[in-house]
């Protein structure tokens, strides 16, 4: 049952499949290079999408706009304390702000930084100090048809996570980082089980336990869910208990903060929240509003409580599950179990006969475009080229946005491509920037024989 009505709407049309032929064909067969208003369903990212509280829309009116000893940061400070249990906190315009503050204190050439998956820009972070990110998934996450009832998906790889050490040698792995959901396994969650259990070999090795919390909050509710152990706990009680294992965390607050913009690192010891800050006035801003405006503090501030709250998260959940389970009903191949931010459609499954050369995934963002205007992104050999990985599609939900008339707008335009999909060839790409990280921000492509889906 949803836990909220809508206060303010934004009209939104489906553009006329000439429209959406020519738009795809501009953009390079590159959904990130889509005007928004070519989009219906815009599920590209969960990452400053969704939409904020009256409480926060009442937040922003407090805002003090100091730049130094700002109100607002005061009540960040106090909320990330009360809800994470941190004591230090510096502030950045968002999620990959905060990974250059962090990442730039904690790493040197040569690192080697093990992740249970390292998503994009956290990659390419990682590679920008000249470390080596190396991922420790758990085989069964590589697998999206294999043990549909495994709980925790998303764990680190423990006996992984010891070779790479052994290999490589302890003194090369300063940071471990895990984190929380897995997003790019299929953004499964990860058990504090699990946690105390990286956290006790970080401390064994002397690396410093770093956790991308972005999606903490959803992991919460898996957990309460999932794990017997805390079965009894509330959502807010496992947060602060999963995060108590972490020496440090980045956060995105456009995932469960609730905010359109703005993150921060908080982290426990005193010489690295130093030497963070100060990376912080080079890049981001005076340590007190990092980037962000003052009333962007505020708003996340409340969100960081309304995030920890059981009605919304648990509505949260849920939303994503009935996704899953009417594309899954439309015969369409989806990861399981479902992830907390997003649905994963398994684009090997759905596209055996396209080889991974030519991009099965991304074969199968563009036909859903040309169907029915619906945006999402691919998370496979195109935005992840070399990894050894399966082939997925992300549909994520910006929270408290779209209704259920939505989500069957969705799931009939997969089951309409799926119906086509025999039609469907792959792409080429044409252009692409120098940094392979992160080509599918702006890489352009064309298909190799014409995309094909429904008439109007």
């Amino acid at each position: 049952m949803r836990s909220y009505r809508a206060k303010v709407v934004e009209p939104i049309t489906l553009p006329d499949r000439d429209r959406r032929e020519a738009a795809l064909a501009a953009a390079g067969y590159n959904v990130f290079n889509l005007d928004s208003g070519d989009v219906y369903v815009d599920l590209l990212t969960d990452s400053g999408t969704g939409a904020m509280s009256h409480e926060q829309w009442a937040a922003l009116q407090r805002g003090d706009e100091s730049y130094a000893g700002s109100r607002s940061f005061a009540r960040l400070e106090e909320a990330v304390r009360e809800v994470m249990g941190f004591e230090h906190v510096v502030p950045a315009h968002q999620g990959r702000g905060a990974e250059n503050l962090l990442y730039g204190a904690l790493l040197e050439e040569g690192d080697v930084v093990p992740n249970n998956t390292h998503f994009d820009t956290t990659r390419a972070h990682v590679a920008n100090q000249g470390a080596d990110p190396v991922d420790c998934p758990l085989q069964v996450a590589l697998d999206p048809a294999g043990d549909p009832d495994r709980p925790f998906k998303g764990n680190m790889d423990l006996d992984r996570l010891e070779a790479v050490v052994d290999e490589v040698g302890a003194g090369a792995v300063p940071v471990i980082v895990l984190t929380i959901t897995n997003n790019s396994m299929a953004g499964q969650p990860v058990s504090v089980e699990n946690t105390r259990a990286v956290a006790e070999f970080a401390a064994e090795i002397d690396a410093t336990l770093v956790v991308d919390a972005c999606r903490f909050a959803e992991n919460a509710a898996f957990v309460a869910d999932r794990e017997a152990a805390l079965d009894d706990a509330s959502v807010a009680e496992i947060v602060r208990e999963q995060l108590s294992y972490a020496d440090a965390v980045i956060m995105s607050g456009k995932k469960d903060a609730l905010v359109n913009v703005g993150g921060f690192v908080a982290c426990r010891d005193e010489a690295l929240f130093e030497a963070v800050k100060q990376r912080a006035i080079l890049y981001e801003g005076f340590p007190t509003y990092g980037g962000m405006a003052g009333r962007d503090l505020e708003a996340m501030a409340v969100g960081l409580r309304e995030a920890v709250a059981e009605r919304y998260v648990e509505g949260r959940l849920a939303s994503v599950a009935e996704l899953g389970e009417r594309l899954a009903d439309a015969g369409v191949p989806v990861y399981r179990p479902f992830g907390g931010h997003a649905v994963y459609v398994d684009a090997e499954r759905f596209l055996p006969h396209v080889e991974p050369e030519a991009f099965p995934g991304q074969a199968l963002v563009c036909a859903a475009y040309l169907e029915g205007a619906v945006r999402c992104v691919e998370l496979g050999s195109f935005a992840f080229p070399g990894a050894d990985r399966p082939e997925l599609v992300r549909l994520a939900l910006p929270r408290r946005t779209y209704g259920r008339e939505h989500l069957e707008h969705v799931a009939e335009t997969f089951a309409a491509v799926h119906g086509r999909r025999e039609e469907l060839g792959g792409l080429d790409v044409v252009d692409e920037p120098p940094n392979p990280e992160l080509r599918h921000f702006s890489a352009e492509l064309e298909p190799r024989e014409p995309l094909v889906s429904a008439a109007d």
